[in-house]
């Protein structure tokens, strides 16, 4: 609702773009007929739209000598205001009118913000030079709250939160990981269930999405799970588990280089495989601008070889 001084704001509100874009243009020629080759447009129609903007101020911006036209005080006290929202209103313009301009807004939780997107918001960089994506990283709960409130214009989670404002995608898959130290008196073992169960873990916070299925999985398998430690950084959980007897559960995305250069090792288990869907998060009301559906396409056509 629009309360009453604002309407009569709006109401009072007189001037117009193109009035001042003939004053501007008036200023700098000497002239309505110069003015008029400057802006494209009949000498007739930008002497009417000099003479409204003067009636809409109820002021004379220029004084008249013969044919010339040259600024008064009015004129010059207006001409820096004029020149500032002119040039503002040309950004603007171009803001949409150039392909990708409008800045990108995007949450994502750990795994996927840290280890997915860094390189497909680099190829979407280099194919739209242009384009500026702000990108926000924190737990699946968190990123399903920004989306939310509109703070950002997509979501990707690990997790299988819903909400009732949102439509939430299967984006890639993905599976879940048992990690150890090379030393690990299990790292060249066949692991069972009960040396899992009495092994201590290290594993994400409550509101990751890495531990929602960590805990579904091993919860499901194992007869208890002994959290020793809980940790809001998957690179935390990685050094701890390298440092320690301690086993990590994580996203086969996120330990993909500690695997390949030894600094872990993942465990072989006679457990089930723990597998789930990657999801990109949008709000329902929410109008997708170009960018946001050409980005959504750009992550869509992106394998899990050309993600990492």
């Amino acid at each position: 609702m629009i309360d009453k001084s604002n309407q009569q704001t709006f109401q009072r509100l007189r001037l117009n773009l193109r009035q001042l874009e003939v004053f501007l243009a008036t200023a700098r020629g000497g002239s309505t007929r110069a003015a008029a080759d400057r802006i494209a447009r009949s000498q007739s129609a930008a002497s009417t739209s000099l003479a409204d903007l003067e009636a809409a101020l109820g002021v004379e911006l220029f004084d008249r000598i013969g044919r010339r036209l040259l600024l008064n005080e009015n004129g010059r006290a207006l001409l820096p205001k004029a020149q500032a929202l002119v040039e503002q209103a040309a950004e603007v313009q171009a803001l949409f009118m150039d392909e990708h301009a409008a800045p990108l807004r995007v949450a994502a939780s750990f795994t996927i913000g840290e280890y997915l997107l860094p390189s497909l918001i680099a190829q979407w960089t280099q194919q739209h030079p242009k384009s500026q994506v702000y990108l926000r990283i924190g737990n699946t709960s968190e990123v399903i709250a920004a989306v939310a409130s509109f703070d950002v214009d997509i979501g990707f989670v690990e997790g299988s939160q819903t909400h009732a404002d949102l439509v939430v995608r299967p984006w890639l898959d993905d599976e879940m990981a048992i990690l150890a130290a090379p030393g690990h008196p299990l790292a060249n073992l066949c692991a069972t269930a009960r040396q899992l169960a009495d092994a201590t873990w290290v594993l994400r916070e409550q509101g990751s999405g890495t531990r929602q299925i960590a805990d579904e999985w091993l919860l499901k398998n194992l007869d208890q799970v002994r959290v020793g430690f809980e940790l809001g950084s998957t690179e935390a959980i990685k050094r701890v588990v390298a440092a320690s007897d301690a086993l990590g559960c994580l996203s086969r995305y996120a330990v993909a280089q500690s695997v390949q250069d030894r600094h872990l090792v993942e465990l072989r288990t006679r457990l089930p495989k723990a597998s789930r869907k990657l999801a990109t998060v949008l709000h329902r009301d929410k109008r997708l601008g170009r960018a946001t559906m050409d980005f959504l396409a750009h992550c869509s056509a992106a394998g899990p070889n050309s993600a990492r």
